[in-house]
């Protein structure tokens, strides 16, 4: 056993007994091969993540260790031979160590390979600045053709897994880990478009993964001080909800967004595209971790120092309205 398997080994929880997300997608990618012969998966050293899948079907299971970039140059091949497939990585060394793979072998020729980046954002801050993963939606955006979702539950990287099976070009799927609920069944998510978790007319919060029940938590305690906000699960990140976004703007004039990623190129950066596109003059705050190099700790305790909370999301709701 490696030395990665064993820090989530047997109990699929993190350091803080959050529960992983190794149970549903292994079961979604079980699923998705009972369905489809042409379905394979490839594994980054993340065997233990996918339990069932290789136990079940191990002439479709690949296991390449701690050779990630080999892993989508693979997938490339795989795909173009009339194949589907799901590459598990960790995320800090999925789009970050492999971003050339992903250009010159799967963006650049559209073949329908899925990577399910795992451990992303603050996951593995214990393990210093190698292991964290706050740039990857930020490189996943800007690569041509490459589709880009973050799920904010199980239910929705349910939701997520389901969706991608006859989408005809490459995907990045990125799974945050030890989230709260969001959903309490698996959603309904449209390529491209948001998801609708609340209402409210004071300030619209659009968040993606981890940050998406961050936000909930914080509309919780904002509720009790007569302040009422909307949430937008960003489930989509490219394609954008350009529309969802206007929409937003308009109603509540005042815009948060809330990600587990570098403020600079992740949501935050594409929500002002978007307002500066439009030309829409509105309150607008990014929050996520800051531009410099982060803490080494545990997930909770960076999560805690970056105000990934719902207390640290429900004062930075405070300050939109104050800016509005």
């Amino acid at each position: 056993m490696t030395q990665m398997e064993n820090v989530f080994a047997e109990e699929d929880t993190d350091s803080q007994g959050n529960p992983l997300q190794n149970a549903t997608v292994d079961r979604e990618l079980l699923r998705l091969m009972d369905e489809r012969p042409d379905v394979v998966v490839i594994s980054a050293d993340m065997r233990s993540a996918v339990r069932g899948v290789r136990e079940r079907y191990p002439e479709r299971y690949f296991e390449f260790g701690i050779a990630e970039t080999n892993t989508i140059s693979v997938a490339a091949g795989m795909a173009a031979c009339g194949m589907r497939p799901y590459v598990v990585s960790m995320a800090p060394f999925g789009a970050i160590k492999c971003a050339e793979q992903l250009r010159a072998d799967v963006t650049s020729t559209n073949l329908p390979v899925r990577i399910v980046a795992r451990m992303s954002g603050l996951a593995m801050g214990y393990f210093g600045a190698s292991h964290l993963a706050v740039e990857d939606l930020a490189i996943a955006r800007s690569l041509t053709n490459l589709t880009v979702a973050a799920s904010s539950d199980e239910r929705a990287i349910a939701a997520l897994l389901r969706s991608t099976a006859d989408h005809e070009g490459p995907l990045f799927l990125r799974v945050s880990e030890g989230v709260a609920p969001v959903y309490r069944e698996v959603p309904s998510i449209e390529r491209g478009r948001f998801v609708h978790v609340r209402d409210g007319s004071d300030a619209t919060i659009i968040a993606t993964g981890l940050g998406v029940g961050a936000a909930a938590g914080a509309a919780a305690l904002l509720a009790q001080e007569g302040v009422e906000v909307a949430i937008l699960d960003a489930a989509y990140l490219k394609p954008l909800d350009e529309e969802g976004i206007v929409d937003a703007a308009t109603a509540t004039g005042a815009l948060l967004t809330v990600e587990e990623h570098n403020v600079s190129g992740g949501l935050g950066s594409a929500v002002a595209e978007v307002l500066g596109r439009r030309r829409l003059s509105v309150a607008l705050r990014v929050h996520g971790t800051p531009d410099e190099h982060l803490d080494v700790a545990t997930p909770a305790v960076l999560l805690e120092r970056y105000g990934l909370t719902p207390a640290g999301v429900a004062e930075q709701v405070r300050l939109l309205i104050a800016d509005k």
